[in-house]
């Protein structure tokens, strides 16, 4: 055993912690590091066997590593012991310094502990200071912050003896410098993992951003990149060659827009509303030629989980064939398909939309008044609501009496608002000297006088070349904004709004006259006539009513006049 007056073994036991400290240090991984500390132990601190047991992240321990048998590694190696069993050899132990000692006279006890371990034959000791194959010195490793990292166990001392003062400070030393060589090792590790992971997400993420660049650079369709937030809110930062075919411009200059300076000015509103709710919408773009293409636009918000909406990736689809497509399905549903008049049912749409189904009040429908003498009943009695007597009012148009009954000569009130009662009543103007100069909505029923003679003799291709000219003269003899529909067969009619009375006949009688003279069909001239019925547009009538009501005017008018006179040849 060696003693403090032994300087000699203590300056040899040094050079061997020294080099077998400098291998901790150049282990390349946690498994080499491991095993290079119970190798040292057998080179450098004179024991035959030794194991390093290492705490696993559910806090039990595994041998890690076993130097110095063959047979005690294929034993012991990667097998486990629970904390609970290693907390009490490390409590219950003679303490030599920080080792902990568990002579062979107490181990008996802790035989049924899971703890792997080795068993020696040997003889007996003879002397106290004798190593006995029972004996147990464990060396525990702990962090810098005092967390137990793993505990080295060692057996079998060379020289046969228990290790003196100088040998247990050596063996405490080489723990310490063992415990650092782990920690940097598991350190190594992490890094090293967290390199790796580090490298597989930078790769994925090129792999990514290559997979987008030629995603979006090939796209069939047209994709775009704006900004979001900022002074350039919504200026393209980068967009596709198929966008940039699709409206004809170089990339370079499109980075000089934004959608907004594109978009047509009557879907502005779409784009504004899209762009805020990071949605879809269908609009129309320009070109550079100046022309407008329908688009399909959606768009989606790329955002960062720190810094928020980042940018604004944009989908740009041509539909400009399937809207065109939808346009002329639409026009075929809405207008005549031989003279692309507007038909019966667009007709009764436009007139629908004019009329609401509560009629105006009187007051609107003539001169204003302080006062409105009707007979009882009159403008639809209770369904006015209730009436008022007349009777003195102050200037704000309180009764003086108090009174609230009715009497004859009475003026309706008016009824609760209803969804109507903003917008502008269409009112027929008053007939005859009455005029007051009130303009109205004036509905013209054309029927052409002569034309069943002329399909007739001539055939319907005739005839329908003699509808397709009647068709385009009435619409020449209009304003822009009236309407000329076919209600079909001979029969069309003019939607004209803002027109008196007097305006009207004179209407019809430049319609009538645009009308007579002859039309030229494959080098034949013939004529027709036409019979004109003046009807008015009123709120309270049904677009049926107001039709059905010009219809008849038509008649009388067609009934009074001379057949000669309704034919022009």
């Amino acid at each position: 055993m060696e003693t403090e007056s032994e300087p000699y073994v203590r300056l040899a036991t040094l050079r061997q912690l020294h080099h077998v400290v400098a291998d901790l240090n150049t282990a390349r991984s946690l498994a080499d590091t491991l095993q290079t500390v119970a190798d040292g132990v057998i080179n450098g601190l004179g024991y035959e066997l030794a194991a390093v047991n290492l705490v696993r992240p559910d806090g039990d321990l595994v041998v890690a590593a076993v130097a110095g048998s063959a047979g005690a590694e294929a034993l012991m190696a990667g097998r486990v012991g629970s904390r609970t069993a290693w907390d009490r050899w490390l409590s219950m132990g003679e303490h030599w310094g920080a080792l902990r000692f568990i002579p062979h006279t107490e181990g008996w006890m802790l035989d049924d502990d899971d703890i792997p371990q080795w068993r020696n034959d040997g003889p007996i000791p003879r002397f106290a200071d004798e190593w006995h194959p029972m004996d147990r010195l464990l060396a525990p490793m702990y962090s810098s912050g005092e967390e137990l990292l793993g505990v080295i166990s060692v057996d079998k001392p060379r020289n046969g003896r228990k290790p003196g003062p100088w040998g247990c400070e050596a063996l405490q030393m080489y723990a310490f410098q063992a415990a650092i060589a782990i920690s940097n090792a598991r350190l190594r590790a992490n890094m090293q993992r967290a390199l790796v992971r580090l490298e597989r997400e930078q790769q994925a993420l090129r792999a990514s951003e290559e997979s987008f660049r030629q995603a979006f650079e090939y796209a069939p369709s047209g994709m775009a990149i704006a900004e979001m937030g900022g002074d350039q809110h919504g200026r393209l930062l980068r967009t596709n060659d198929a966008l940039c075919r699709l409206l004809g411009r170089p990339a370079a200059a499109m980075r000089r827009y934004s959608f907004s300076d594109l978009v047509h000015p009557e879907d502005i509103g779409t784009l504004l509303r899209t762009s805020a709710e990071g949605g879809r919408a269908e609009l129309r773009l320009a070109r550079r030629d100046g022309t407008y293409v329908w688009v399909s636009l959606r768009n989606s918000v790329v955002a960062d989980a720190a810094d928020g909406p980042r940018f604004l990736l944009t989908h740009v689809e041509d539909i400009e064939e399937r809207k065109r497509h939808e346009l002329q399905l639409a026009h075929r549903a809405s207008h005549d398909s031989l003279t692309g008049l507007p038909n019966s049912a667009e007709l009764r749409a436009r007139l629908g939309a004019r009329l609401c189904s509560r009629p105006p009040l009187p007051s609107q429908n003539g001169p204003s008044s302080k006062t409105l003498d009707v007979a009882p009943g009159e403008f639809g009695g209770a369904a006015y609501g209730p009436v008022e007597a007349e009777a003195e009012t102050d200037e704000l148009g309180f009764r003086s009496d108090g009174f609230d009954a009715p009497y004859a000569g009475r003026r309706p009130i008016p009824p609760p608002l209803g969804p109507y009662d903003h917008h502008v009543h269409s009112v027929a103007p008053p007939e005859g000297e009455q005029d007051d100069g009130t303009k109205g909505l004036a509905v013209l029923f054309c029927d052409l006088d002569g034309f069943k003679s002329i399909n007739d003799r001539f055939g319907h291709h005739t005839g329908d070349a003699v509808l397709i000219e009647v068709a385009r003269r009435l619409t020449s003899g209009v304003r822009d904004g009236d309407t000329v529909a076919r209600l079909g067969g001979d029969e069309f009619v003019v939607l004209a709004d803002g027109l008196g009375r007097a305006d009207a006949q004179d209407l019809a009688v430049r319609l009538r006259n645009a009308i007579i003279p002859p039309i030229r069909v494959e080098g034949r001239a013939v004529r027709v006539g036409a019979s004109f019925g003046i009807g008015w547009a009123s709120c309270g009538m049904s677009a049926e009513e107001v039709l059905q009501s010009a219809d008849q005017r038509m008649y009388v008018e067609k009934r009074s006049r001379a057949k000669t006179h309704r034919r022009a040849g």
